[in-house]
C-alpha cells in the first residue's frame, strides 16, 4: 500500500502543531514600513533584550499550547530577520518560497530555506518573476489561496504562483490593497472558522464579496489600529488566538464571538512593523 502523502497546512484555523520562528536578537531598524519610519522619526532605538523578551513571551505561548517551536538561528548580518512569516508561505503539499521585494529582506530566504531542508519540508512553488511576502497569504479555504498585493507582493508574483498551483487544485486570487499597510496580515485576519478580523475600508470590494459568498463574519477594525497592529494575531486553532494585550478592544470583539484570546504583552517589538503574524510562520497545522 502507498504512504500517506504528508499534510502540511490545511487552512488558517485547525489545530497548529509547529511552526517556525527567529529571535529578535539582532533585529535593526529599518524604515521599510511606515511603523519603523515613524518610530525612528521619533527617535527610537530596537532595545533588543526588550525585543528578545517579548519575543520568548511569544514563543512560551506557543510552548504553553503544546506548539512544537523550531528555532532558525538569528543571524548578526540579516537585519530584518525575526519576521519569519515573509519568506514564503505553506499548503497542504508543502512550502512556496516568495520573493523579497527588499534587498536588505533578501539575504534571509536561504537561511529560511536551509531550515525546511533540514525539516524535509518539500518546496511545491517558487516565485520566479516578480515578489511575494508571506504576510500576503491567506488560505481562505481549502481550495482558495489569496494575496494581497499590498506594498511587498506583485501582480507578477501572484500570476507567477498561479500557474504552479492550478495543478494542486488551487484557485489563487490576488487582492490590491493600499501599499501603506504593508501586508495583507496587517488589515485581514482570520482568527476561527470563518470569522476574520477586517479593516474593511483598506479591502478591495472583489474580496469582501468573495468572502461574503463564504459566509465570512467580519470583526470591524478601524484603519488607523493598522498602525497598533490591531488585526495582527495568531489563531492557534481550538478556537484560540494569541494577541497583543493593548489592543484591548479588539480582543473583547473576538471574545464577544466566543474565541478564547490569549493576550502577550508586546510592544518594542511592534515598532520593527510586525506583530504576533509576522513572527510565526506554520509549518503543521491539521
Amino acid at each position: 500500500m502507498a504512504e500517506e502523502e504528508k499534510v502540511y497546512v490545511v487552512d488558517a484555523t485547525s489545530p497548529l502543531h509547529k511552526v517556525m520562528m527567529c529571535s529578535p536578537a539582532y533585529y535593526t531598524f529599518n524604515g521599510i514600513n511606515v511603523i519603523t519610519a515613524e518610530w525612528m522619526k521619533k527617535g527610537d532605538t530596537e532595545k533588543n533584550d526588550v525585543m528578545v523578551k517579548e519575543w520568548q513571551m511569544l514563543v512560551d505561548a506557543y510552548k504553553d499550547n503544546g506548539i512544537e517551536v523550531v528555532e532558525v538561528e538569528a543571524n548578526p548580518e540579516y537585519q530584518v530577520m525575526t519576521f519569519a512569516r515573509d519568506y514564503g508561505c505553506m499548503i497542504k503539499e508543502g512550502a512556496v518560497i516568495g520573493h523579497f521585494r527588499h534587498p536588505v529582506r533578501q539575504v534571509e530566504a536561504a537561511t529560511y530555506e536551509a531550515k525546511l531542508k533540514e525539516m524535509g519540508v518539500p518546496i511545491v512553488a517558487r516565485v520566479n518573476a516578480g515578489c511575494m511576502e508571506g504576510g500576503d497569504f491567506w488560505m481562505i479555504d481549502e481550495h482558495t489561496l489569496v494575496w494581497g498585493m499590498v506594498d511587498r507582493t506583485d501582480e507578477q508574483g501572484v500570476e507567477s504562483l498561479r500557474h504552479q498551483l492550478e495543478k494542486y487544485g488551487y484557485t489563487v486570487v490576488g487582492a490590491p490593497c493600499p501599499p501603506d499597510n504593508l501586508h495583507l496580515d496587517m488589515i485581514f485576519n482570520i482568527v476561527a472558522p470563518q470569522v476574520a478580523l477586517a479593516c474593511i475600508d483598506q479591502l478591495p470590494y472583489n474580496f469582501l464579496q468573495m468572502l461574503k459568498r463564504r459566509k465570512f463574519e467580519l470583526i470591524p477594525v478601524a484603519s488607523e489600529d493598522m498602525y497598533k497592529h490591531g488585526c495582527n494575531v495568531q489563531c492557534i486553532g481550538n478556537n484560540k488566538v494569541v494577541a497583543i494585550e493593548k489592543n484591548k478592544h479588539i480582543n473583547d470583539k473576538m471574545r464577544a464571538l466566543g474565541i478564547d484570546v490569549i493576550d502577550v504583552p508586546l510592544d518594542q517589538i511592534l515598532h520593527a512593523g510586525g506583530g504576533p503574524h509576522c513572527l510565526t510562520q506554520p509549518i503543521e497545522r491539521y
